[in-house]
C-alpha cells in the first residue's frame, strides 16, 4: 500500500496526456491530495475507455452496487470521468491535463492551488512538446467572420451552434491564481463546456447549463474583455472553449516568455499590418496578449514568431490596418476528442 501513489503516478503517465515525474515530487503530493489509497487502487483498475459499471464489476470481481457508488463518488470528486449513454453511466480513468486538473474547479483550495502552480510547468511543457496539441487558438469572430474562405472549424460561432449541450463554469486558472493572491481583472465565468464534457460539469454541479444564445453572448463578452479563444483541438465536435488570459492560463503564460510562441501553440492564422494604413496609435500593442506587436514612431509592426492568430488586434484597429492571414499548410483538426487523444497517445508511443 505504501507505494500506491508511485504506482498511480506511473498509471497516470500512461494515459494520453501523461503525468511526468518532477525533481521535487510535487506530482505525488497532488495524488495524495486528491485520491485516497482505496480510490487510487480502484482508478488503476479502470481503462482509458468508458465502461458500464456492470462490465467493470465483472472484470475486477467487485459487487456492482457498491462499485457504482464508489465510481460515482470518484467522478463527483473529478478524479475519474463519467459520460452518459442512454440511461447508463460509463466510467473511465482520465488524464491529468486536460482532465483531472480542470475538474477540480469546485474543490480547489489554497493548498491545491499551490501544488498545481508548482506542477503545471512540468505538465504543460510536456503537453506542448507534442505535435498534436490538445487545445488550439481560433480567431474572435469579428476578425474573420463567417465569410468565404474561412474553414468551418475556425468560425467559432458556427462551431458553437452545432453543439448539443452547453455549460459555463468559472475559469480554474483564474481561480487558482486568485487563491494564490494573484487575482487578475478578467471575468471568471467564461469557461465553456459542450456535449459530454459540458454534461459532466453540469452533473457534478461545477457548471450551469446554458442555451446556445447565452453561449454566443459569452463569446461576445470574452472578445470585449480581450480574451484568447482556445477550444479543444477538434473539428465540429467541441469539448470546451477556454477564454484565456496570458497572466493566468498556463498555455499562454508558459509560451509568452519564449521567443516564438506561435511555434508552440496550434493556430491557423497570423496578423498582418498594412504599413500604408497604420497610424501607430498603439491600440493593438496594448490589446495583444503575447507582445507580438512593436510600436514605432510612424507605424507598428508584427514581431516574427509571436503572433498566435487570436484576432484581438484586428477588432480594435481604428483604421482597419490589421488583417488575419491564413497560415499555409495547416491541416484540419481531429474530428472529436477521442480521435485527438488517440493521436496524442500515438505520439507518446502509447498506442
Amino acid at each position: 500500500m505504501s507505494d500506491v501513489y508511485a504506482r498511480l503516478r506511473e498509471f497516470m503517465d500512461k494515459l494520453p496526456g501523461g503525468y511526468p515525474e518532477t525533481p521535487t515530487g510535487v506530482e505525488i503530493k497532488i495524488l495524495k491530495k486528491l485520491w485516497t489509497p482505496d480510490e487510487a487502487e480502484l482508478t488503476m483498475k479502470l481503462t482509458n475507455e468508458p465502461e458500464e459499471v456492470a462490465a467493470i464489476a465483472k472484470r475486477i470481481g467487485a459487487d456492482e452496487s457498491e462499485l457504482a457508488e464508489q465510481l460515482e463518488a470518484m467522478a463527483q470528486k473529478g478524479i475519474i470521468y463519467r459520460i452518459r449513454s442512454a440511461d447508463q453511466k460509463l466510467y473511465q480513468a482520465y488524464q491529468f491535463v486536460v482532465g483531472v486538473y480542470e475538474f477540480q474547479v469546485k474543490n480547489m483550495d489554497r493548498e491545491a492551488a499551490e501544488l498545481f502552480d508548482e506542477y503545471l510547468p512540468y505538465a504543460g511543457m510536456s503537453v506542448l512538446a507534442l505535435q498534436t496539441k490538445q487545445m488550439r487558438v481560433v480567431p474572435v469572430e469579428s476578425a474573420v467572420g463567417a465569410g468565404k474562405g474561412v474553414a468551418p472549424y475556425n468560425q467559432v460561432r458556427e462551431l458553437v451552434k452545432r453543439q448539443k449541450v452547453f455549460s459555463v463554469q468559472n475559469c480554474i486558472c483564474r481561480k487558482e491564481q486568485e487563491l494564490l493572491e494573484n487575482k487578475c481583472d478578467y471575468p471568471r465565468d467564461l469557461c465553456l463546456g459542450f456535449n459530454d464534457f459540458g454534461q459532466f460539469y453540469i452533473d457534478n454541479n461545477m457548471a450551469k447549463e446554458i442555451t446556445v444564445d447565452e453561449c454566443l453572448k459569452l463569446l461576445d463578452k470574452a472578445e470585449a474583455a480581450g480574451l484568447v479563444l482556445s477550444p479543444s483541438n477538434t473539428g465540429e465536435d467541441l469539448a470546451a472553449i477556454c477564454c484565456c488570459c496570458s497572466c493566468c492560463c498556463p498555455l499562454l503564460k508558459f509560451t509568452k516568455p519564449t521567443p516564438r510562441p506561435a511555434d508552440m501553440l496550434h493556430t491557423y492564422y497570423e496578423a498582418k499590418i498594412d504599413p500604408d494604413e497604420c497610424t501607430a496609435c498603439g491600440d493593438c500593442v496594448e490589446r495583444c496578449p503575447m507582445d507580438a506587436i512593436e510600436e514605432g514612431d510612424n507605424v507598428s509592426a508584427m514581431i516574427d514568431g509571436r503572433c498566435i492568430g487570436c484576432g484581438l488586434c484586428v477588432s480594435v484597429c481604428p483604421v482597419e490596418a490589421i488583417s488575419l492571414a491564413a497560415k499555409p499548410g495547416m491541416e484540419a483538426p481531429p474530428k472529436d476528442f477521442p480521435e485527438m487523444m488517440k493521436k496524442v497517445a500515438e505520439e507518446r508511443g502509447l498506442a
